[in-house]
């Protein structure tokens, strides 16, 4: 295959920065959100008991999750029919301004019932704009790569994420230190998720300005999937659930840490800062051995060690109960899961047929983090309470795990490289 051309080039990086940029702040307020569960819990959820309001807050985040699948429907249904372009700039328009609302709505205390109900709605259009997102912005990135570059160049979709985490986890960390437990529950909350909000205007700027990348609008009836593509579905969902099962675990450390282990705030949210940047270099690592050596052994083998370090790896760590243990566990465990991303995305997306890449990809990836991501956090929350029992993150992290890997096992192998070596 020729290599690209210079212009080829620098289309592929404005597509990344493009993508990235919007797949950064989106995540950075779904992320945020969650590293703030128990402040916003106070300030929309007042209770008497702690635990009633930090479920709630939970719920809410979880609230969210709902919306992506409709997003992922309609927008990913409109970027095949319209174009990736005009799909990646309605969903993050909408992702600016939920963003706004919800950090300037007025505490319960200020305005009763309409303020809870005003930030479950922001939520909602969150949620929408992130399922739509994630299906346009990853596809225009493949599209744009040269066909030995694709896993690296999709892998950004996930160092996306990891950078709003990371971006996420040091403006808490920061608040944290200079503020009191009071501020950072009044207001400091608030400046966080304000802070993504800036670069909404530069993401829109740089998508407006990019070429489409499919050639003619989509007429398939709403909703087709064509036969023989229900495989790659199937096992794409597997391999999504374990992938986002273990990300909102590792996003969870920050209340996890303080709710049941006892550490403070700053060790919580350094924890969450570490794993995010160990997350960043691993997906973009496995994306360029991705295109090397193939799709199914950069996600099988490193899934693997992944799985069968979990339950000691948790063992020590709640049996130490120290900090250094907590921040290196859960940073190792972190880049062992994360380095399959990159493969995994490539995987599920180079195996679409163009037409309905978008929005199948869309849905395949929105629908596990519906009704698995979305409720992981509450789900671990309750489990954490009812068993008392600190290791019930780690058996929760390795049934994901299983399932994940059993997904790897049974797909295809589709990167270019590999399939040009195999014998005809």
């Amino acid at each position: 295959m020729a290599a690209q051309t210079l212009d080829e080039r620098r289309l592929a990086r404005r597509a990344v920065i493009a993508a990235t940029t919007g797949n950064a702040l989106e995540f950075y307020d779904f992320i945020t959100f969650s590293f703030f569960a128990i402040q916003i819990g106070r300030v929309f959820f007042p209770s008497e008991d702690p635990f009633v309001s930090l479920m709630a807050s939970l719920a809410t985040f979880g609230v969210g999750f709902i919306g992506r699948p409709l997003g992922a429907w309609a927008i990913g249904a409109w970027a095949d029919r319209h174009g990736r372009k005009p799909a990646m700039l309605l969903s993050m328009t909408l992702m600016g301004i939920s963003v706004a609302v919800l950090a300037l709505t007025p505490s319960h205390a200020a305005i009763g019932a309409a303020a809870p109900a005003i930030v479950v709605l922001a939520r909602l259009v969150q949620g929408f704009a992130l399922g739509g997102e994630v299906g346009s912005a990853t596809t225009y990135m493949m599209e744009c790569a040269s066909h030995d570059r694709r896993a690296w160049a999709i892998s950004w979709q996930g160092a996306s994420q990891a950078i709003a985490s990371s971006a996420g986890s040091l403006v808490g960390l920061g608040l944290s230190l200079v503020l009191t437990p009071d501020q950072l529950t009044d207001w400091g909350w608030r400046v966080a998720l304000l802070a993504g909000t800036v670069i909404v205007p530069f993401s829109l700027v740089i998508r407006r300005s990019l070429p489409e990348t499919i050639d003619a609008p989509d007429h398939m009836p709403a909703g087709h999937i064509p036969p023989g593509v229900w495989r790659t579905v199937v096992l794409g969902m597997m391999m999504v659930s374990g992938a986002t099962i273990a990300t909102y675990l590792f996003n969870y450390m920050a209340t996890y840490g303080q709710n049941t282990l006892g550490f403070t705030a700053s060790v919580s949210l350094g924890t969450t800062l570490a794993v995010n940047v160990a997350r960043f270099a691993a997906i973009l690592l496995g994306g360029w051995l991705s295109d090397r050596f193939g799709r199914r052994p950069l996600m099988i083998l490193p899934w693997a060690v992944f799985a069968a370090a979990i339950v000691p790896a948790y063992v020590w760590l709640t049996s130490a109960h120290d900090a250094f243990v907590f921040i290196a566990v859960n940073t190792a465990l972190a880049f062992c899961s994360t380095v399959p991303s990159g493969a995994v995305y490539a995987a599920i997306a180079e195996s679409l047929p163009k037409a309905s890449r978008a929005k199948t990809f869309a849905l395949v990836y929105a629908l596990p983090v519906t009704f698995l991501g979305g409720s992981t956090q509450f789900v671990i929350t309750w489990l954490l309470k009812v068993t008392g029992e600190p290791m019930a993150v780690a058996w929760y992290m390795l049934g994901a795990a299983l399932l994940a890997l059993a997904g790897m096992v049974l797909v295809r192998e589709s990167a270019p490289s590999r399939l040009r070596a195999s014998p005809a």
